[in-house]
């Protein structure tokens, strides 16, 4: 591929595979590489310089600066990573960002994965609104809020971390200390354990196959995961009054299914509730599609926003206009890096 002027690099670091793409001016995904990730700081340290080293090659007019959106909490003023176990990184913060600048002669932008694929889901919006919630329906369940165009991170790191609001105090115990959180109902690990399958079978999959064949165990399992995703998009609305909630995440690769099913439990909560009903929940949810590279492209767009807005990464870790009022400014993403997009009108939580 020739140059290309105004192209950025984002990275999508996953405790399995690191995902880079060079996103252009309009939006369009120009080029993808994937490789393994490592574990620890060298493995994952050489694993986004083996993406960016091949990225730069395939698009040599690229920015030089890199966003990178990863597990675990993050401090973006900092650039530092703590908590990210599935990485290999423990609770003492990891000064990722200058590892990486030290490896690569590159600035680097840093966030969360959760909170990047907030920002690749612009995207995914008809007319890009300034307001929206990327729900992580993976291992764990975890959001990532753009509010007024920015995105959100909280004071602490901690903001969309809904999988962690206790919702029954004799429920299971949930991997952070507490019992009965949303995480414990509505995430893929809960839904493994409810719908046990063959190993290297999707349970997501299992699952909403069966109950579309009728069987009643399966219906069972389906709605009470679904009433859960549901609280979560509930709770978001309810909290943050956003456009629009956008389904990620592992669970995610379901499809339509998954949307018809939580939009369902929406409105069966809101069926006694005129309040609820008014607020139109169902008609929110926007599914990310079939191998869109969500929390990569908004990687991408975090080094935009860096890059083209001194002081756009404020000490909450927002990130203002600069990325929403750049050149990559959020739009209908074209049809052609979105797979099975003429079908349809239109990413690991964090661990705390």
């Amino acid at each position: 591929m020739g140059p290309v002027s105004g192209a950025v690099l984002g990275l999508d670091v996953g405790a399995t595979k690191t995902l880079g793409v060079a996103v252009g001016p309009d939006g369009r995904v120009l080029a993808r590489e994937r490789v393994p990730t490592g574990r620890g700081a060298a493995g994952v340290v050489a694993a986004v310089a083996a993406v960016v080293d091949a990225l730069a090659a395939a698009v040599p007019a690229a920015a030089p600066r890199v966003g990178l959106g990863v597990p675990g909490l993050v401090d973006p003023v900092a650039g530092t990573v703590a908590h990210a176990v599935n990485l290999g990184v423990d609770g003492v913060p990891l000064p990722l960002r200058a590892l990486v600048q030290e490896r690569l002669g590159r600035p680097v932008a840093l966030a969360n994965d959760v909170n990047a694929a907030a920002l690749g889901a612009t995207a995914l919006v008809p007319g890009g609104r300034a307001d929206l919630a990327y729900l992580s329906i993976g291992t764990g369940l975890a959001a990532g809020l753009v509010l007024g165009g920015s995105l959100r991170a909280g004071a602490h790191g901690a903001a969309g971390e809904v999988g962690h609001v206790p919702v029954d105090p004799y429920g299971a115990p949930c991997p952070c200390g507490q019992r009965g959180c949303l995480e414990t109902v509505a995430s893929g690990a809960a839904l493994a354990a409810a719908w046990p399958v063959a190993p290297g079978e999707p349970p997501a999959a299992a699952l909403f196959a069966a109950a579309a064949a009728g069987d009643a165990a399966a219906v069972a399992v389906r709605d009470r995961f679904a009433g859960g995703v549901a609280a979560a998009v509930r709770l978001l609305c309810l909290t943050a009054d956003v456009d629009a909630v956008v389904l990620g995440g592992g669970v995610a690769h379901t499809g339509e299914p998954l949307r018809v099913a939580v939009a369902a439990a929406l409105a069966a909560q809101a069926a006694g509730s005129p309040f609820l009903a008014s607020l139109r929940l169902p008609e929110r949810l926007v599914l990310v599609p079939g191998g869109y590279p969500v929390a990569a492209v908004g990687a991408a767009l975090l080094a935009a926003g860096a890059a083209g807005a001194a002081g756009a990464v404020g000490a909450a870790g927002a990130v203002g206009a600069g990325v929403t009022g750049g050149p990559l400014a959020p739009a209908e993403v074209p049809a052609s890096d979105i797979p099975g997009a003429a079908a349809a009108p239109v990413p690991l939580p964090r661990t705390v």
